[in-house]
């Protein structure tokens, strides 16, 4: 449940925890007392794309990692785009590569961030050159990349099965 939403955009009432028959059943949601308004807080679409590149796989780390991971190119969908325009123009933005193929590998679920992650596969070729958003990438073959146990993870997971590869998760400590 959203803990930054907090007043209502229509009125500037503080938003308060009410439970309402809805399709379905009761649902607790933020809702605005004075005007009615609901805050539905849908989970945002995010694309990701396992970035096929002269035959192996490319995987990125964020400038802002502090860690040593690297991921999937991941973005935002933006209003008026298709997931697979969206996709291409990320992987555009952040790698500078042309995607020449994309194939819907799934839809996956990211309730920790309130976010439903739509994963391609992407042919891809041109010359990288890096946004600032990223420090830097790297190439894997399919039975030397290893797949983290969340989000994306799966995704990549679930590409390698398609291609007869058996994925090797990382250990996560949870300290």
């Amino acid at each position: 449940m959203s803990q930054e939403f907090r007043f209502c955009p229509n009125c500037a009432t503080p938003l308060e925890w009410i439970a309402q028959l809805e399709d379905g059943g009761e649902k607790e949601r933020l809702r605005c007392v004075a005007c009615g308004y609901t805050h539905w807080n849908n989970p945002t679409p995010v694309l990701a794309a396992v970035i096929e590149y002269q035959g192996q796989i490319l995987l990125a780390r964020n400038a802002a990692w502090t860690g040593k991971m690297y991921a999937l190119i991941t973005g935002f969908m933006e209003a008026g785009e298709t997931p697979e325009g969206g996709i291409a123009r990320e992987i555009k933005e952040e790698t500078n590569l042309d995607a020449r193929a994309l194939d819907l590998i799934g839809v996956y679920d990211f309730q920790r961030m309130n976010q439903i992650i739509i994963a391609y596969h992407a042919l891809a070729e041109g010359e990288v050159r890096l946004s600032p958003e990223l420090a830097d990438y790297r190439l894997y073959t399919p039975q030397a990349v290893k797949c983290w146990p969340a989000g994306t993870g799966y995704a990549l997971a679930d590409w390698l099965k398609s291609r007869g590869h058996e994925p090797q998760f990382v250990e996560w400590s949870r300290t």
